[in-house]
């Protein structure tokens, strides 16, 4: 459960803001950094408003400092490296895994020794794990819902968008005092480690998606005929060079909705794009070459499908049966089943069952304490429906 509310609505007074826009405040910032055992972050990034998103900030604190580091001022974060790569400075981070994997992205920052405080609420089975919902539960703070969709990418920046940043990181650290506190009481201290650990490893080798498999993943395409897949990979493609051209995202070109109810009329004049639901304003600015697009008959190859995992019936089985356990565990312990075992760890013991707990050890995401907790359960669970299935 939450602690008891305290207010922390504005800065200490002796608490300070700095922006480091240039090479010396970088070099300092990085020097600073590596002298602290714990340093809270957070990134912010303008995936709706760019074709291709980028981090727009990063932010830094470290009591009595809040860092706002500005990528698009600096041509090289090089000297951030070693903190990033650090085990000795542990990074306090909320929903690590997209800040990791957009740091790797942009400047090939691996994140290690972590400590992901939505992780932690869940191992501690907090009702609410958004940072907004904690915020406000434990230290009185409304975080202005407004800059969760704001251009970061836009220069100069509000100075109001500046106080919600280094309020994205600000708090983290007497949140991790918090939890570290309850996470010991309560005996969940190891689990939550093994938890960062796995999240470091993985987040880090996060891949953003590549063009051709975002198509296949538009809802409603996978049922069309082979030639209205076809047109809607020709709708696709156009979108992404336009999107591209307008550098903004393609969703706000056109929605995956538009494109396949544009499948379908097949307009041949403005006033049936208005029936495929566009808006005047994308009729106006698109109408002309999408009726084009329409009367091409040259319709484009579909790309390959994105490559899918197909398991026999004992791999599906196994996980079945791991899965079942798992839901049953998290409901007596009262947190997710994710918390229990993520469901890639799931399939890699359904798909290669591990003969004995040395074997099990070696599973990505089985650290010792999910070894010695879970590990006899889980060497019964993968064993049995390959059992009964050679004995049925």
């Amino acid at each position: 459960m939450y602690a008891s509310k305290t207010t922390h609505t504005v800065p200490p007074a002796d608490h300070r803001l700095e922006v480091v826009a240039d090479e010396p405040a970088l070099l300092a910032l990085a020097e600073r950094l590596a002298q602290e055992p714990l340093v809270a972050l957070d990134t912010e990034s303008n995936s709706l408003y760019a074709y291709r998103e980028r981090v727009c900030l990063i932010q830094f604190s470290v009591p009595g400092v809040d860092y706002l580091v500005d990528p698009l001022s600096l041509r090289d974060l090089t000297p951030l490296q070693p903190i990033f790569e650090s085990e000795t400075v542990e990074k306090v981070v909320h929903a690590a895994d997209y800040d990791l994997m957009v740091l790797r992205r942009d400047f090939g920052f691996v994140t290690r020794h972590i400590f992901d405080t939505m992780w932690a609420a869940r191992v501690l089975g907090w009702p609410k794990v958004g940072l907004g919902d904690i915020l406000n539960s434990l230290f009185g703070v409304s975080l202005n819902k407004r800059y969760q969709r704001y251009n970061w990418g836009k220069r100069p920046l509000d100075p109001k968008a500046l106080r919600y940043a280094w309020m994205d990181s600000h708090y983290l650290l007497p949140l991790r005092e918090i939890q570290l506190k309850e996470l010991r009481e309560t005996g969940r201290l190891e689990e939550a480690r093994e938890i960062f650990t796995y999240l470091a490893q993985t987040a880090s080798e996060l891949q953003p998606d590549k063009v051709d498999h975002r198509f296949w993943r538009i809802k409603g395409g996978q049922r069309l005929s082979l030639e209205d897949q076809c047109r809607l990979y020709q709708l696709y493609l156009w979108r992404e060079r336009t999107a591209e051209a307008l550098d903004r995202p393609p969703m706000k070109v056109l929605s995956n909705a538009l494109l396949v109810s544009l499948v379908h009329v097949r307009p041949r004049s403005r006033q049936e794009l208005f029936d495929a639901g566009l808006s005047a304003g994308q009729v106006r600015r698109f109408g002309s070459q999408l009726l084009k697009l329409f009367r091409d008959t040259q319709l484009p190859d579909l790309p390959a499908h994105t490559p899918s995992v197909h398991h026999d019936d004992v791999t599906q089985m196994r996980f079945e049966a791991l899965r079942s356990w798992r839901r049953e565990i998290a409901w007596l312990r009262g947190v997710d089943p994710d918390v229990i075992l993520p469901n890639a760890v799931l399939w890699q013991l359904a798909a290669h069952p591990p003969v004995d707990r040395e074997a099990l050890a070696q599973i990505p995401g089985i650290g010792p304490w999910r070894l010695r907790t879970y590990g006899a359960d889980l060497l019964q669970l993968i064993h049995q429906p390959a059992q009964g299935r050679r004995t049925a």
